[in-house]
């Protein structure tokens, strides 16, 4: 309703954008868009036997959440239980309120079959009942999970039966909210795959409201009538060397008759390993664009998922960086995204209720790579896949509370912009080894110095190191 954003694409000049109302790699590189986490997670049989100390009937003070329906603007965020070996109740506890207060409604617990992971899904039941006013919800990692005899759908069922009645278990119109990653060859002995997930989720269990990552052509939805929704996890990035747009969401939505739609939205992705090393295009602003499209297309999107809050090993984790990191340290260790969370805020709100968030003071967000992606590196991994389709850019978004001048700098690379008050976007190409730097000025009087610390621009870099580098000026 009235949502004006700007992307400023050249000196001094500002655009109005339209107002608002991975797993396993395929072949080639436009389908290599299936990427998976999988392959660096270890899979061992399942310990069937659920704690229950975070399934016991409790008093449960009403709350917001309490009674959502499928009409509401919900966002949920990704969160990688297998890398939650270290933690207790107090981590989870922790971690989810650092996420309501950014506006996550709830955490998707993707979840595999190492037996020491449903005590950690009882620890986060636990943990959003102590923190109040959080979700949580189960999202089975099946490329994980045994799921072509009729058996195996039994351990679904046990965790869905087992949760079901918790106070803090997601509800969608009365419904239990489950979800999953993959799934889409699953037939659980009927050699079907829609009648397997009935089996699975639906026939006589207590009423579920199945949304889940299906990796299939879209022009297939009609065929399942064993979900109420969809979660288009590829959508949070473009294809190829493009910028990212709604096209493939639309498709799925045209598709669904009416059933709702979970969109994916990413700041990043950037997978460091051998046999899993390639990035996909986050150019132009990917964090700030995404969220605008689905802001656009607020009343056709029934909740919306980041991606995600702590999965190292893709870097587009948003959350702190703690627990188990799978051998992604090389990569991760000294680049913090929490500051992505402070923008993400401001679009949640503008997500939720339609209208432009009240900003009460100068901001500056700014992220990037530190090193060339053309630039020869001594890493024994090799240059990742697709790093041919990124360009040596600074990204910055502004939050203004009036019209000012924004300066970007780094090095021999200087650019000033003129900026009206809400939300604008620059960037800043980078050419030379230097230290990031920026400014506002108001009415001829410097009103934000911001050069955030280690945010240096390297262009003889030590590895190939294609994460981002996160910071914001404080809030």
């Amino acid at each position: 309703m009235g949502l004006a954003f700007f992307r400023t694409v050249a000196h001094s000049t500002t655009i109005p954008l339209p107002l608002l109302n991975v797993r396993p790699a395929f072949a080639d590189a436009s389908d290599a868009f299936i990427s998976s986490a999988a392959s660096i997670r270890p899979s061992t049989s399942i310990n069937t036997t659920l704690p229950t100390q975070a399934i016991q009937s409790q008093s449960f003070k009403a709350r917001s959440l309490n009674m959502p329906t499928s009409t509401d603007k919900l966002v949920f965020a990704h969160f990688m239980v297998g890398f939650t070996l270290s933690y207790g109740v107090a981590d989870w506890e922790r971690n989810i309120d650092i996420a309501k207060s950014k506006g996550i409604d709830a955490f998707a617990l993707n979840f595999g079959t190492d037996s020491w992971q449903s005590g950690q899904i009882s620890n986060a039941y636990t943990a959003a009942s102590n923190s109040g006013n959080f979700k949580v919800f189960l999202s089975f990692d099946m490329t994980a999970f045994v799921c072509q005899g009729s058996g195996d759908a039994n351990v679904i069922r046990q965790f869905i039966s087992g949760y079901n009645e918790h106070p803090s278990q997601l509800r969608i119109d009365g419904k239990m909210f489950v979800s999953t990653f993959s799934g889409e060859s699953c037939t659980f002995g009927t050699g079907d795959v829609n009648q397997g997930w009935l089996n699975a989720v639906k026939n006589d269990l207590p009423p579920t409201y199945f949304v889940p990552a299906f990796f299939v052509d879209s022009g297939t939805l009609s065929a399942y009538s064993s979900f109420d929704g969809i979660f288009n996890w590829n959508g949070a990035w473009p294809r190829g060397s493009s910028d990212i747009n709604f096209d493939p969401d639309q498709s799925y939505i045209n598709n669904l008759g009416g059933r709702s739609y979970m969109a994916g939205v990413s700041p990043w992705f950037f997978a460091h390993y051998p046999g899993k090393n390639f990035i996909y295009r986050a150019d132009e602003w990917l964090w700030a664009e995404r969220w605008e499209e689905l802001i656009q297309h607020r009343n056709e999107v029934s909740f919306a998922q980041v991606i995600s809050w702590n999965d190292y090993s893709e870097s587009h984790y948003v959350g702190p960086v703690d627990g188990t990191q799978p051998g992604s340290q090389a990569w991760v260790d000294g680049f913090d995204h929490q500051d992505w969370t402070d923008l993400m805020q401001y679009y949640i709100a503008a997500y939720k209720t339609g209208s432009d968030p009240l900003i009460s003071k100068d901001r500056i967000f700014l992220w990037g790579r530190l090193y060339p992606a053309g630039a020869d590196a001594p890493d024994g991994v090799g240059r990742p896949d697709n790093w041919q389709w990124t360009e040596d850019y600074l990204w910055a978004v502004v939050l203004l509370t009036s019209p000012a001048q924004v300066t970007l700098s780094c090095g021999p690379s200087i650019q000033s912009f003129s900026a009206g008050a809400g939300l604008s976007k620059f960037k800043l190409p980078l050419t030379a080894s230097c230290s990031v730097s920026s400014h506002i000025v108001r009415n001829g009087l410097t009103t934000l110095n911001f050069a955030p610390s280690g945010f240096n621009f390297n262009t003889n870099p030590p590895s190939y190191n294609f994460n981002s580098f996160v910071a914001a000026s404080p809030a």
